[in-house]
């Protein structure tokens, strides 16, 4: 393995229509664009990854055109002529030579993760250990923003056994809107099935003091990122004067971060993103930290397509503590996919596929049928 070299790097925006119009605090997405990466390495392996945003611009600093950019212009000419099975010294490299960027990063060590699982003909999660489950428990985001309609979706999926939790995005309204909008969800599919929500930073501490405890006598299940992601004080505060578990989500980005926050035990559960924190190996270190202070953990998404799902998946999955599940559900909000066999969802859960590396590949006609023009 000493003479593979990286050949060529391929970056192509994708952009996929969702079902539905899904609404976050920040934006209302109509589709999901997804920058596809292919590495192509001397020994004719080819390794796939995904770097994806939340609304364009509108959730962090990076975004689909930016990403493609700095892969072609900069990520591109460091890697070109390494050697893609040296991974962890591949992303040193990337760190020193390149400042953030961790939504491209975090794409970059997924194709070539996957590209070594082909080489060693094992999955990615053997890469860190083995999978404990092959099956990952995955809550359905309900977004339509009408309380009736997001109750009947919910009964629907209840019913045909697709998902049993259930997460809301609030923020945009009015605060005492929002909480009676879950209230009434909550009330409606009773205390068997799990609601959470994600604030998205949108409240002030004194807001959220007021309106968390509304929510906890409702019987909401857990509170995501109420607070600007900033305010790790604020958060733990919140941490400390509720019953209702708070999770850090914008906040949990970074080791750094996850460190920092355990450090003052600024939440009880921290939502994993490998786009945010730079990639799969970074996303196992916060969960390190977050193990050993006694934090829970939630396997969180960036609404990825097929290729970012299956890649947080796998790491998930070797996870002793991910107690809340996973919100991977970012395929089944899109009205197609991209690779040859889409994710099996069944049973409440996500059935990571059997093969090398992600255990997906691309279909290079729909690639084709939906790349940016």
């Amino acid at each position: 393995m000493h003479n593979i070299t990286i050949k060529r790097i391929e970056a192509t925006i994708v952009d996929l229509p969702t079902i539905r119009p899904h609404h976050l605090s920040m934006a209302v997405m109509m589709k999901q664009s997804m920058v596809i990466i292919r590495i192509i390495c001397s020994d004719d392996i080819e390794g796939i990854g995904e770097a994806t945003t939340i609304g364009g611009i509108s959730y962090a600093d990076e975004f689909p055109e930016g990403i493609k950019l700095a892969i072609d212009t900069y990520f591109t000419p460091l890697l070109v002529g390494q050697n893609p099975t040296q991974i962890n010294s591949l992303m040193k490299m990337l760190d020193k030579n390149i400042s953030g960027n961790n939504f491209a990063k975090s794409g970059i060590e997924t194709a070539l993760l996957d590209a070594q699982g082909k080489r060693l003909n094992v999955p990615i999660a053997t890469l860190f250990g083995g999978s404990i489950s092959t099956q990952l428990p995955v809550l359905w985001t309900l977004a339509s923003g009408d309380t009736q309609k997001d109750i009947d979706e919910a009964k629907k999926l209840i019913a045909e056994n697709k998902h049993n939790t259930f997460k809301l995005k609030i923020g945009r309204k009015d605060p005492n809107v929002d909480v009676a909008h879950v209230s009434a969800i909550k009330q409606a599919l009773g205390e068997n099935y799990k609601v959470t929500v994600d604030v998205n930073q949108a409240w002030s501490e004194q807001v959220a003091k007021k309106q968390i405890q509304k929510l906890q006598d409702a019987g909401v299940d857990l509170i995501e990122q109420p607070l600007v992601k900033t305010n790790f004080e604020g958060l733990a505060r919140l941490t400390e004067y509720f019953e209702v578990p708070i999770m850090a989500d914008e906040a949990a980005g970074t080791v750094s971060d996850a460190f920092k926050l355990a450090k003052i035990h600024a939440a009880n559960v921290f939502a994993l993103k490998i786009a945010k924190s730079g990639g799969l190996t970074n996303i196992a270190r916060q969960a390190a930290i977050a193990q050993g202070a006694g934090i829970s953990l939630y396997g969180g998404t960036m609404l990825e397509g097929s290729i970012g799902t299956l890649a947080s998946a796998h790491l998930f999955s070797t996870l002793p503590n991910l107690d809340w599940g996973t919100e991977l559900f970012g395929p089944l909000l899109l009205t197609d996919d991209i690779v040859k066999k889409s994710i099996v969802y069944q049973n409440n859960t996500l059935e990571i596929p059997e093969g090398p590396g992600l255990g997906v590949e691309l279909d290079m006609n729909q690639v084709e049928k939906y790349k940016r023009k």
